[in-house]
Protein backbone atom coordinates (compact mmCIF):
# COMPACT_ATOMS: atom_id res chain seq x y z
CA UNK A 1 0.00 0.00 0.00
CA UNK A 2 1.23 3.43 -0.71
CA UNK A 3 -0.87 5.66 1.12
CA UNK A 4 -3.25 5.63 3.78
CA UNK A 5 -5.02 8.73 5.08
CA UNK A 6 -6.20 8.54 9.26
CA UNK A 7 -8.91 11.17 9.80
CA UNK A 8 -9.26 11.91 13.56
CA UNK A 9 -10.80 13.97 16.17
CA UNK A 10 -8.89 16.59 17.86
CA UNK A 11 -8.49 16.74 21.27
CA UNK A 12 -11.11 18.88 22.07
CA UNK A 13 -14.12 17.32 23.82
CA UNK A 14 -16.52 19.70 22.06
CA UNK A 15 -14.99 18.07 18.37
CA UNK A 16 -17.14 14.49 18.29
CA UNK A 17 -19.96 17.01 18.14
CA UNK A 18 -18.76 19.70 15.68
CA UNK A 19 -17.99 16.44 13.20
CA UNK A 20 -21.76 15.12 13.33
CA UNK A 21 -23.08 18.66 12.53
CA UNK A 22 -24.90 18.99 9.12
CA UNK A 23 -23.60 20.46 6.52
CA UNK A 24 -25.89 20.75 3.23
CA UNK A 25 -27.64 17.67 4.54
CA UNK A 26 -24.48 15.83 5.53
CA UNK A 27 -22.83 15.58 8.44
CA UNK A 28 -19.19 17.14 8.60
CA UNK A 29 -17.56 14.05 9.42
CA UNK A 30 -18.86 12.28 5.89
CA UNK A 31 -17.89 15.46 4.05
CA UNK A 32 -14.47 15.46 5.23
CA UNK A 33 -14.33 11.05 4.40
CA UNK A 34 -15.77 12.05 0.92
CA UNK A 35 -13.70 14.24 -0.44
CA UNK A 36 -10.86 11.62 0.41
CA UNK A 37 -12.31 9.26 -0.95
CA UNK A 38 -12.51 11.36 -3.97
CA UNK A 39 -8.49 11.59 -3.84
CA UNK A 40 -7.35 8.54 -6.42
CA UNK A 41 -3.86 8.94 -4.53
CA UNK A 42 -5.13 7.77 -1.67
CA UNK A 43 -5.46 4.32 -1.16
CA UNK A 44 -6.89 4.14 2.32
CA UNK A 45 -9.02 6.42 4.84
CA UNK A 46 -8.71 4.99 7.84
CA UNK A 47 -11.14 7.21 10.54
CA UNK A 48 -10.10 6.84 14.15
CA UNK A 49 -12.01 8.00 17.13
CA UNK A 50 -12.33 7.57 20.42
CA UNK A 51 -14.77 5.16 22.47
CA UNK A 52 -17.21 7.98 23.63
CA UNK A 53 -17.93 8.71 19.92
CA UNK A 54 -17.22 5.59 18.16
CA UNK A 55 -20.98 4.31 17.33
CA UNK A 56 -22.41 7.62 16.19
CA UNK A 57 -19.35 8.17 13.86
CA UNK A 58 -19.25 4.44 12.77
CA UNK A 59 -23.45 5.26 12.49
CA UNK A 60 -22.66 8.36 10.17
CA UNK A 61 -20.42 6.73 8.19
CA UNK A 62 -21.95 3.23 7.45
CA UNK A 63 -23.04 3.41 3.84
CA UNK A 64 -19.68 4.63 3.00
CA UNK A 65 -18.09 1.99 4.68
CA UNK A 66 -20.20 -0.49 3.53
CA UNK A 67 -19.92 0.14 0.20
CA UNK A 68 -15.85 0.86 0.19
CA UNK A 69 -14.79 -1.48 2.51
CA UNK A 70 -11.97 -1.57 0.44
CA UNK A 71 -10.93 2.16 0.50
CA UNK A 72 -12.61 3.33 4.05
CA UNK A 73 -12.53 1.88 6.86
CA UNK A 74 -13.57 3.13 10.54
CA UNK A 75 -11.61 1.86 13.66
CA UNK A 76 -12.23 3.04 17.08
CA UNK A 77 -9.14 3.71 19.50
CA UNK A 78 -8.25 5.72 22.09
CA UNK A 79 -5.12 7.00 19.63
CA UNK A 80 -3.34 6.82 16.59
CA UNK A 81 -0.89 4.90 18.21
CA UNK A 82 -3.50 2.04 18.92
CA UNK A 83 -4.97 2.04 15.72
CA UNK A 84 -1.63 2.02 13.70
CA UNK A 85 -0.56 -1.85 13.82
CA UNK A 86 -3.05 -3.00 12.38
CA UNK A 87 -2.14 -1.47 9.37
CA UNK A 88 1.39 -0.77 9.16
CA UNK A 89 2.22 -4.39 8.15
CA UNK A 90 0.39 -3.65 4.74
CA UNK A 91 2.44 -0.24 4.02
CA UNK A 92 5.42 -0.40 1.88
CA UNK A 93 8.84 0.97 2.70
CA UNK A 94 8.06 4.05 0.58
CA UNK A 95 4.36 4.65 1.87
CA UNK A 96 2.62 7.87 2.75
CA UNK A 97 1.06 8.43 6.06
CA UNK A 98 -1.83 11.10 6.18
CA UNK A 99 -3.17 12.68 9.68
CA UNK A 100 -6.18 14.79 8.87
CA UNK A 101 -8.25 16.56 11.08
CA UNK A 102 -12.07 16.06 10.58
CA UNK A 103 -13.28 18.97 10.58
CA UNK A 104 -11.09 20.61 8.02
CA UNK A 105 -13.76 18.87 5.84
CA UNK A 106 -13.30 21.42 2.78
CA UNK A 107 -9.27 21.16 1.87
CA UNK A 108 -9.23 21.10 -1.62
CA UNK A 109 -7.60 18.24 -3.47
CA UNK A 110 -4.88 20.21 -4.27
CA UNK A 111 -3.67 20.61 -1.38
CA UNK A 112 -3.58 16.63 -0.36
CA UNK A 113 -2.28 16.26 -3.34
CA UNK A 114 0.58 18.98 -3.03
CA UNK A 115 1.46 17.07 0.37
CA UNK A 116 1.65 13.53 -0.54
CA UNK A 117 3.64 14.54 -3.93
CA UNK A 118 6.49 16.69 -1.66
CA UNK A 119 6.39 13.65 0.74
CA UNK A 120 7.24 10.98 -1.97
CA UNK A 121 9.65 13.90 -3.36
CA UNK A 122 11.73 13.28 -0.07
CA UNK A 123 10.45 15.25 3.08
CA UNK A 124 9.87 14.06 5.59
CA UNK A 125 6.87 15.67 6.81
CA UNK A 126 5.09 18.29 5.57
CA UNK A 127 2.86 20.52 6.49
CA UNK A 128 -0.01 23.18 4.33
CA UNK A 129 0.26 26.66 5.50
CA UNK A 130 -0.98 30.38 5.07
CA UNK A 131 0.78 33.39 6.11
CA UNK A 132 -0.49 35.23 9.12
CA UNK A 133 -3.02 38.10 7.94
CA UNK A 134 -3.42 39.50 11.39
CA UNK A 135 -1.81 41.67 13.03
CA UNK A 136 0.07 39.85 16.16
CA UNK A 137 0.50 41.92 19.54
CA UNK A 138 3.03 40.74 22.67
CA UNK A 139 1.20 41.88 25.53
CA UNK A 140 2.10 41.67 29.31
CA UNK A 141 -0.27 41.50 32.34
CA UNK A 142 -2.98 42.81 29.95
CA UNK A 143 -0.71 45.51 28.36
CA UNK A 144 1.00 45.53 24.71
CA UNK A 145 4.32 45.70 25.06
CA UNK A 146 5.13 45.41 20.97
CA UNK A 147 4.41 44.07 18.03
CA UNK A 148 5.24 41.05 16.56
CA UNK A 149 6.48 40.62 13.45
CA UNK A 150 4.47 38.30 10.70
CA UNK A 151 6.37 37.83 8.15
CA UNK A 152 8.02 34.48 9.25
CA UNK A 153 4.59 33.85 10.91
CA UNK A 154 2.24 30.82 9.65
CA UNK A 155 -1.06 29.25 10.43
CA UNK A 156 -0.99 25.41 9.77
CA UNK A 157 -3.61 23.47 8.25
CA UNK A 158 -3.64 19.57 8.13
CA UNK A 159 -3.69 16.91 6.34
CA UNK A 160 0.22 16.42 7.77
CA UNK A 161 2.34 14.14 5.41
CA UNK A 162 4.82 11.86 6.75
CA UNK A 163 6.99 8.99 5.34
CA UNK A 164 6.36 6.17 7.09
CA UNK A 165 9.64 6.43 8.85
CA UNK A 166 9.01 9.68 10.44
CA UNK A 167 5.33 8.64 11.35
CA UNK A 168 6.85 6.01 12.98
CA UNK A 169 9.23 8.27 15.16
CA UNK A 170 6.16 10.43 15.55
CA UNK A 171 4.80 7.58 17.07
CA UNK A 172 7.43 6.81 19.77
CA UNK A 173 7.25 10.78 20.89
CA UNK A 174 3.23 11.32 20.83
CA UNK A 175 0.38 9.03 20.49
CA UNK A 176 -1.67 10.83 18.53
CA UNK A 177 1.32 12.73 15.82
CA UNK A 178 0.48 15.50 14.05
CA UNK A 179 0.21 19.47 13.88
CA UNK A 180 2.19 19.05 17.39
CA UNK A 181 4.72 16.89 15.44
CA UNK A 182 5.77 19.35 12.55
CA UNK A 183 9.03 21.16 13.93
CA UNK A 184 11.23 20.87 10.70
CA UNK A 185 8.52 20.17 8.58
CA UNK A 186 8.82 20.95 4.87
CA UNK A 187 5.54 23.84 4.06
CA UNK A 188 3.67 23.41 0.58
CA UNK A 189 1.01 26.23 0.78
CA UNK A 190 -2.50 25.82 2.46
CA UNK A 191 -5.97 27.17 1.33
CA UNK A 192 -8.44 29.02 2.67
CA UNK A 193 -10.93 26.90 2.42
CA UNK A 194 -9.31 24.30 4.76
CA UNK A 195 -10.73 25.92 7.38
CA UNK A 196 -11.39 24.38 10.54
CA UNK A 197 -15.49 24.14 10.74
CA UNK A 198 -15.69 24.77 14.57
CA UNK A 199 -17.79 27.89 15.00
CA UNK A 200 -21.36 29.11 14.13
CA UNK A 201 -19.77 31.95 11.66
CA UNK A 202 -17.17 28.79 10.25
CA UNK A 203 -20.35 26.53 9.83
CA UNK A 204 -21.84 29.70 7.94
CA UNK A 205 -19.00 29.75 5.22
CA UNK A 206 -18.57 25.85 5.09
CA UNK A 207 -22.78 26.51 4.13
CA UNK A 208 -22.05 28.91 1.59
CA UNK A 209 -19.27 26.72 0.20
CA UNK A 210 -21.22 23.87 -0.17
CA UNK A 211 -23.92 25.82 -1.52
CA UNK A 212 -21.81 27.89 -4.10
CA UNK A 213 -21.38 24.78 -6.05
CA UNK A 214 -18.41 26.03 -8.34
CA UNK A 215 -14.91 25.83 -6.32
CA UNK A 216 -12.64 22.83 -6.67
CA UNK A 217 -13.67 19.74 -5.65
CA UNK A 218 -13.43 19.45 -2.41
CA UNK A 219 -11.10 17.36 0.11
Amino acid sequence: MQSVAFVTVAHHTADEERALTAVNGEVLLKHTVQGLLGTPELDLVVVSAPSRCAESFSDALADIVSELSDRCRFVPGASLRQVFPAFEPSLSPDAVVLVHDALRAFTPQRTVRDVLNTVRAGASVVVPVLPMADTVKATDAGLITATVDRDGLRTAQTPVGFSLDAFRAALALSPDPGLDSVAGATTVPGDPDAMRVASAFELSLAEALVAGGDQEAPL
